[in-house]
């Protein structure tokens, strides 16, 4: 099962606010642990909302381009990993062992499953499913070209 981690964001890390040296050191040992342990799919840090936009859909296709910073901090995310694991008990202790930066008072982590295409049933036909075997290898054909 893959499940996607969400690093919810806080008042620092929307202000830009940067991990300290001793975190990314801890942080850095533990994204270890999850390769090692054939976790860690992905995962990555993002950029305050201040650098970021939304795109609102309406109906009759009507788009609407929303400039961030957004107001709901706690509603944002920080960060996040996509974990291979046999269950959400399994993503849970993971979690549990995430290292937390010193100076942080309080923090949240969400854990979403994410579907596969056996999820989708009758309607994700043969077609749909060799169109995202061959869109996913070529998106890791692309991950594996970026990393050179």
């Amino acid at each position: 099962m893959r499940f996607m981690i969400l690093i919810k964001a806080n008042k620092e890390s929307e202000a830009g606010v940067m991990p300290s040296e001793k975190f990314l050191t801890e942080m850095g040992k533990y994204n270890e642990e999850l390769v090692k342990a054939g976790v860690m799919l992905a995962g990555e840090g993002l950029h305050p909302s201040t650098k970021g936009a939304r795109i609102r859909f309406a109906k009759g296709g009507k788009l609407t381009v929303i400039d961030g910073p957004f107001a709901e901090t706690k509603e944002l995310i920080a960060g996040f990993w996509i974990w291979q694991v046999k269950s959400l008990a399994e993503a849970i202790e993971w979690v549990k062992r995430c290292p937390s930066p010193d100076d942080l008072v309080e923090g949240e982590i969400e854990i979403r499953q994410v579907f596969e295409a056996s999820d989708f049933g009758a309607e994700f036909t043969p077609e749909l499913r060799e169109q995202e075997e061959r869109l996913r290898a070529q998106t890791e054909q692309l991950s594996k070209s970026a990393k050179r």
